[in-house]
């Protein structure tokens, strides 16, 4: 048996466009243009001043009728800033928990999804901008709270989120040593996500483990899509093996 899923990732810049303009609606109406059934979200503000003191997950979440897992990899009194994952599927959080970080604090977030009773573990991360404290980041994410607690061969793995890293950097060649590139399984060349007027950079990327298979994988550059955020989404549709 496998169970079919659409999955997108995508750093939505606080939803600030690159017309500098805040507008959650719009990035929602990004994410509903892909259809996908479970999103992985990096650069969401909730209750900070700047993007005017609203939840941007719970509000991109409504729009898409979905439900949203946060976790604040930045928390300033009540002002929060991090990753989460929307999907209208049941969800359980797992963890949520810091990465060692040196410069702009960093996290990630784990959370069981069930797929028509296959259960899938979902982990997204917003990676550091140094190479060695991203090193000690991806060292980490393998390591026994994340990737090292799961049982090898048996367990359905997406890893997901702005790494921060091309496909030459240390981080990314140590996470890609356990789990699979999506972009690489397609037969087709990769396709840079940042920025999104001019994308030149691979960064944004999906990495699965065991018992998953590719159908297909696109970067959404729709016109929307390339003023909403400073990234463009990175869609994939999975074949989850039971």
């Amino acid at each position: 048996m496998r169970q079919r899923i659409r999955f997108l990732t995508y750093n939505v810049h606080s939803c600030f466009g690159t017309d500098r303009k805040l507008d959650p609606a719009r990035i929602a109406a990004v994410i509903a243009e892909c259809r996908p059934d479970v999103i992985a979200l990096q650069e969401v503000d909730v209750g900070r001043a700047r993007t005017g003191g609203i939840d941007q997950a719970h509000m991109i979440a409504t729009h898409l009728s979905m439900d949203a897992q946060f976790h604040p990899a930045l928390h300033l009194e009540d002002e929060k800033y991090g990753d989460a994952v929307l999907t209208a599927l049941p969800m359980r959080l797992i963890r949520a928990a810091p990465l060692p970080s040196s410069g702009e604090p960093r996290g990630a977030l784990w959370v069981e999804i069930d797929a028509a009773g296959v259960k899938l573990q979902v982990i997204v991360t917003h990676l550091g901008l140094r190479g060695a404290e991203r090193l000690r980041q991806a060292t980490a994410l393998l390591g026994p709270g994340w990737l090292g607690a799961m049982e090898q061969g048996k367990t359905r793995l997406i890893l997901a989120g702005d790494l921060n890293a091309t496909g030459r950097s240390a981080s990314y060649r140590l996470l890609a040593r356990q789990l699979k590139d999506v972009q690489l399984l397609t037969g087709n060349k990769p396709r840079p996500t940042f920025p999104s007027r001019l994308p030149l950079l691979r960064i944004d990327h999906v990495l699965i483990g065991d018992c998953i298979e590719v159908v297909s994988c696109q970067v959404h550059s729709s016109a929307l899509a390339r003023s909403a955020s400073d990234h463009l989404p990175l869609l994939t549709e999975l074949d989850v093996l039971a």
